[in-house]
């Protein structure tokens, strides 16, 4: 069995995948980060120069985070930013993305909701990493869901896990992440 050559070609591979991975990590410190209303994380998606154009909202990548964060906090008890199709275009230490997004809301005042869309994003490479330098969020669709039906002894089993924290006191945040005693 012949051994891998390490080419020009295998470099550039492996720098590429690094930084669409990196892009991708960038993407996963703004989700989580709003969803657990973790500022700092969030932000360290964008660089301090970066804008948000999120329709309902935008600014600055400071000022609309605070505004996402205080948003969701005063009109849902729980959220979820959910990622799905993602594509990126590097060129040099640009990349153009489009992420597809669907968003769940546990609103304080009606039914929950369930809202999808794109993020189009320009991400730059600088000093070695990847962040959103601006965003454009494109929300195509939002609907109002029925809750499912389900017994109260079932929710329990359900939940036990949680609750769904929107803080460090997550269990997200748990390190190291282990198994509670169970009673004898």
């Amino acid at each position: 069995m012949a051994e891998a050559q390490l080419t020009p070609e295998l470099v550039a591979f492996v720098q590429q995948q690094k930084d669409r991975q990196d892009i991708h990590d960038a993407l996963l410190r703004y989700t989580r980060g709003v969803d657990r209303h973790d500022r700092e994380l969030m932000l360290s998606a964008y660089w301090p120069d970066a804008f948000d154009e999120h329709g309902v909202a935008e600014g600055v990548a400071a000022d609309f985070c605070d505004w996402a964060i205080g948003w969701h906090a005063e009109f849902q008890t729980q959220h979820h930013h959910v990622i799905t199709n993602h594509s990126v275009e590097l060129d040099g230490d640009t990349a153009h993305a489009e992420t597809y997004y669907l968003f769940w809301g546990e609103n304080r005042n009606g039914p929950p909701q369930l809202s999808f869309g794109r993020y189009i994003d320009r991400y730059e490479k600088r000093g070695g990493e990847w962040r959103i330098a601006h965003r454009v969020c494109v929300n195509e669709g939002s609907s109002e869901l029925t809750p499912a039906n389900i017994p109260d002894e079932y929710k329990a089993l359900m939940y036990k896990t949680g609750p769904n924290r929107r803080d460090r006191t997550d269990i997200s945040y748990a390190r190291p992440l282990v198994r509670e005693a169970t009673p004898a």
